[in-house]
């Protein structure tokens, strides 16, 4: 038989494994939500561990608590959240009803109990430590759940700027390394102009320098919170010395530049900021989908395909197709960012479908948020490592698709006219022959003028 402890809520009893960290609300929850199996996001965890410290300590100086040895529990239980130490006991689903009331409560019980601990006490004992009178003095839901919220998103868009720019340089070292390499630009997917792959990588590294520099800003978005709030943002139940110090404290411990709502209702009650933080990361996550493709098309082959360009190969292909290597990386960063673009419709829809002081559907709207913010950080930084720094140019077949593709014709018109470059085209096709050779056999230019033509310099000049 396990070893149990009764506690009680205001719908009745119920028993607890002894030892237990979480108790009666954290166990209603479990019951009531089992929807996605999927936890909290471990940010979010670490993120309102911080936020139940800041307030811990405002409370503290504030004289709430008389007992240090009490005060100085509290403190370590939050600070030992905040480092992750004690995730395994936030055990509530992800999406959950209350707009994070379970999560709320899972916290405070955690930290309680664990504070109990600390002070050499059984899990249980509330009315040494509460829950709900200690652990959430002066606040609420509505205020620590988005202030953590945010908390965990600007920590995770801090690395997500960091991996875009590993990609970003990435691509930059390829531009330098194959600026010399002409090659077949293409539209519609058909024979275009010529151009070099060294531009190619070039026009990558300079979307992802747009996303990086997007996602520096979305901090700016994110940084206003309304802890302090309380329910609905009016600050019930607060004193007012904890309102105006609570986000100081946070902001001191966080190192983030943190600062309360000028209006802490309508911080509590709009959650557009994340819509339009999430249409940033969709438009990170556009890039991705976009060039993942491209070098999956470049690559094709690598014998019947275009085969410009050789991906790093990671792992065999097929188990039915002998020496099949497949672009596994380009394809999962690509799933990814889909993924990302899904989210972005939830995050959404869950946004503007809060009603009047309190949007419901926070736990989506976060859970939804902080998954775009990890997956594009990891797909990035797997993009980065694991395929753009280990591209191959194939030198020979991008000359030779030069010299075969009508593309070629185009940087001759300078020189020669739109007539002649017609009738050189028409040779070459009749003939199947090289432009290349159509220019010889017609005697228009001498074969170092037609290089002359196609050189890097040549190609990449703007204008004429």
């Amino acid at each position: 038989m396990v070893k149990t402890r009764e506690e009680k809520d205001l719908l009745g009893t119920k028993q607890i494994p002894a030892d237990m960290l979480w108790g009666i609300h954290t166990a209603r929850a479990v019951e009531n939500f089992p929807i996605s199996n999927q936890k909290i996001n471990h940010e979010l965890i670490k993120a309102y561990g911080e936020v139940k410290l800041a307030c811990a300590q405002t409370n503290s100086q504030l004289a709430y608590w008389k007992d240090p040895e009490k005060t100085s529990a509290i403190g370590q239980a939050c600070s030992e959240l905040a480092q992750g130490l004690l995730k395994e006991y936030i055990v509530v689903d992800a999406l959950q009803g209350g707009a994070g009331t379970s999560t709320n409560m899972n916290v405070n019980e955690v930290i309680a109990n664990r504070a109990l601990q600390i002070l050499g006490e059984e899990p249980g004992n509330y009315d040494l430590i509460s829950p709900l009178d200690d652990i959430n003095l002066h606040q609420s839901t509505n205020d620590t759940y988005p202030t953590a919220f945010k908390v965990a998103a600007i920590r995770l868009l801090r690395e997500l700027e960091q991996q875009v720019l590993a990609l970003q340089e990435a691509f930059q070292q390829k531009e330098k390394e194959f600026a010399h390499i002409v090659k077949i630009g293409r539209t519609q997917l058909q024979d275009a102009v010529l151009t070099t792959l060294g531009r190619e990588m070039s026009a990558y590294a300079e979307a992802f320098n747009r996303d990086r520099w997007r996602i520096y800003k979305c901090e700016e978005r994110l940084r206003v919170v309304n802890l302090g709030g309380t329910a609905i943002g009016t600050g019930l139940g607060a004193p007012k010395k904890f309102i105006f110090q609570v986000v100081d404290k946070l902001r001191e411990n966080t190192n983030i530049g943190l600062a309360r709502s000028e209006n802490l209702i309508d911080n509590t009650q709009n959650a557009d900021v994340f819509v339009e933080v999430s249409g940033i990361l969709k438009a990170c996550a556009t890039n991705l989908l976009k060039i993942s493709n491209d070098l999956r098309f470049m690559s094709s082959g690598p014998d019947a395909g275009l085969g410009e360009i050789s991906l790093p190969e990671m792992q065999a292909g097929s188990s039915i197709m002998p020496g099949k290597v497949n672009p596994v990386i380009p394809e999962a960063v690509a799933q990814a960012a889909i993924k990302v673009m899904a989210n972005d419709q939830a995050i959404a829809q869950a946004c503007s479908a809060g009603n009047l002081e309190l949007n419901q559907f926070m736990p989506l709207i976060a859970d939804s948020l902080l998954e775009s913010l990890t997956l594009l950080s990891n797909a990035s930084k797997i993009f980065s490592e694991k395929c753009v720094s280990g591209l191959i140019a194939n030198e020979e077949i991008c000359k030779q698709q030069v010299e075969n593709s009508t593309a070629s014709i185009t940087a001759l018109i300078p020189k020669i006219g739109y007539k002649k470059a017609s009738e050189v085209a028409a040779l070459s096709k009749s003939k199947k022959i090289t432009i290349r050779e159509s220019v010889l056999l017609l005697k228009i230019m001498t074969a170092s003028e037609f290089e002359e033509l196609i050189t890097p310099e040549q190609v990449c000049r703007l204008g004429n």
